[in-house]
């Protein structure tokens, strides 16, 4: 009898019921939010003529000298705010990053969780919200939109810093615990050094953040580019209005170049002479620059301490807090906050995408080639860069605007706004992501003779699916802050709930809005962060 060898058993691709969960679960909320988005009338046709001047105008911006002496000064106004701002946050996110760390903590698990659930009430409200409260506080004072990025954003970053120091080796930090060093001075002296790279990279994004931070909140007057802009869109005046946008781009774009460079220097490997590390001097000269900055902005907005101390300052606040607390909970109102959150949410859901979907198609092409390429590629893709610059340069309020030329008020034109605007952010992400793709699978596919569509959905996409997926998870924590902004302007949602609440000063029904946005907001990044575990 002869004995029969073995067979190897065939590997057999498994589904991932997790994933398949999450996608159908996305696809059933992408159809329910669209179902809501194009019920009734949608469409506005007698905007439509508005809308055609508003997009003949992009090809003739205004360019005379009194409009440019007018717009410098506002660009000036919007780098101080960014530049103060971004200070601010770096200070309060230095010192709560200590704080809400897990080494910090240790195994003390409900304190951990106390301290991170302290930093989701800052973060979970937009910066335009935070001005608009500051203002009924502060009056028109410059402190608004310093305060008004600097605390949100500070929060954002204690939470990053927080991350990168949990991440660092603990070698050091273990060896001052030994000594009988406190937890908090180990971890500042035996992590900070470690974690400084990354740092210093992240604050440098930072400040590209807050950039478009100033434009938004220039939009509710606290003055700078977003408010010229605000100013000559409320007037009709197009070439104006595409002149305001030009300069923001730039404004966006300079930011973004050297942050960049900043984070590539940091990215490289340190030099060393003689054995011993030597100082980067362009990183040298970027914290000199910013330390420079900061120092003028503080002297150009005339920043005096004494406005937040002040006996108006403290009688304003008493006022505010004693009529906010406690919050408003009869029937109606809490019926129309639950209405209102579904809005919120349905303009989110679709809104993220929209720019998820856009992301995917623009991604090849955004992507810089590794290898050589025609000019006709090259041509292809600056022209793709360059209008995602501009989709994410112009903030949600404004898009929402001018899509409200053809669209009636409600879910549709804000979501769309937000998914143009987000488009703009998760393109470029996504074309970093190719980029940062193995190039091998794709040659190897090339090699074979694959078509170059084919080497793309095979070689490629498999590998940015995650991480694209993953961008568009976290953005949609983000678009739910920016649905209140649009919804600020008519588009529905807490946002147009809190902007009738504040017209009439009811304070106990804005906590109450506040509270449940803070509360929406943990919700979606509860759910965030449950479906990136799924794709990992």
């Amino acid at each position: 009898m002869t004995a029969v060898a073995a067979r190897p058993a065939s590997a057999v691709l498994r589904r991932d019921r997790r994933r398949w969960a999450w996608g159908m679960a996305a696809l059933v909320a992408v159809g329910w939010s669209l179902l809501a988005a194009v019920d009734g009338e949608v469409v506005n046709p007698a905007g439509s003529a508005q809308f055609g001047r508003f997009a003949a105008a992009a090809l003739s911006p205004a360019l005379d000298a009194a409009f440019l002496g007018v717009l410098g000064t506002a660009v000036l106004v919007t780098v101080a705010y960014a530049v103060l701002g971004t200070a601010l946050a770096l200070v309060l996110g230095a010192a709560g990053a200590v704080l809400v760390a897990r080494t910090t903590w240790g195994r003390r698990r409900l304190g951990w969780a106390a301290a991170r659930g302290v930093l989701a009430v800052p973060r979970g409200l937009h910066e335009a919200v935070w001005g608009l409260l500051l203002v009924n506080v502060l009056g028109l004072d410059p402190w608004v939109g310093v305060l008004a990025i600097g605390l949100p954003h500070g929060a954002v970053t204690a939470k990053v810093f927080a991350d990168l120091l949990d991440e660092v080796p603990r070698g050091p930090y273990e060896a001052l615990l030994a000594q009988g060093s406190g937890r908090a001075a180990a971890a500042l002296y035996g992590l900070v050094p470690e974690a400084t790279g990354g740092l210093l990279s992240y604050a440098f994004y930072r400040l590209e953040c807050a950039v478009r931070s100033a434009v938004v909140l220039g939009l509710i007057g606290a003055g700078g580019l977003g408010y010229q802009l605000s100013l000559s869109f409320a007037s009709l005046r197009w070439p104006e209005v595409w002149t305001a946008v030009y300069a923001l781009a730039l404004l966006c774009l300079a930011a973004d170049v050297a942050g960049r460079a900043v984070r590539r220097r940091v990215a490289a490997a340190p030099r060393r002479r003689a054995g011993v590390l030597s100082r980067d001097p362009v990183l040298t000269a970027a914290v000199a620059a910013a330390l420079a900055g900061v120092v003028w902005s503080w002297w150009f907005l005339a920043l005096s301490p004494a406005s937040l101390v002040s006996a108006r300052t403290r009688e304003q606040a008493g006022y505010v807090l004693g009529a906010a607390w406690p919050p408003a909970g009869d029937g109606d109102l809490l019926r129309e906050v639950v209405r209102q959150s579904v809005v919120t949410v349905q303009t989110s859901v679709l809104a993220i995408a929209v720019a998820t979907a856009g992301a995917v198609l623009v991604a090849g092409v955004a992507a810089r080639p590794a290898g050589r390429s025609g000019p006709g590629r090259r041509v292809a893709g600056a022209l793709v860069r360059a209008a995602l610059l501009l989709l994410r340069a112009v903030p949600p309020p404004v898009w929402a605007l001018v899509l409200l030329f053809v669209l009636l008020p409600g879910v549709l034109p804000g979501a769309l706004a937000l998914g143009v605007y987000t488009l703009g952010v998760l393109g470029r992400l996504a074309a970093e992501a190719v980029e940062e793709a193995d190039a091998r699978p794709r040659t190897a596919l090339a090699a074979l003779g694959a078509r170059p569509s084919g080497g793309w959905l095979y070689g490629v996409a498999p590998q940015v699916s995650g991480p694209v997926l993953a961008f568009a998870l976290y953005r949609w924590e983000v678009v739910v802050r920016d649905t209140l902004l649009v919804g600020l302007l008519g588009a529905g949602g807490l946002g147009a709930l809190l902007a009738s609440r504040l017209a009439a000063f009811d304070w106990a029904a804005v906590t109450t809005v506040l509270l449940a946005t803070i509360a929406l907001t943990l919700a979606v990044d509860l759910v965030s962060d449950r479906a990136r575990c799924a794709l990992r």
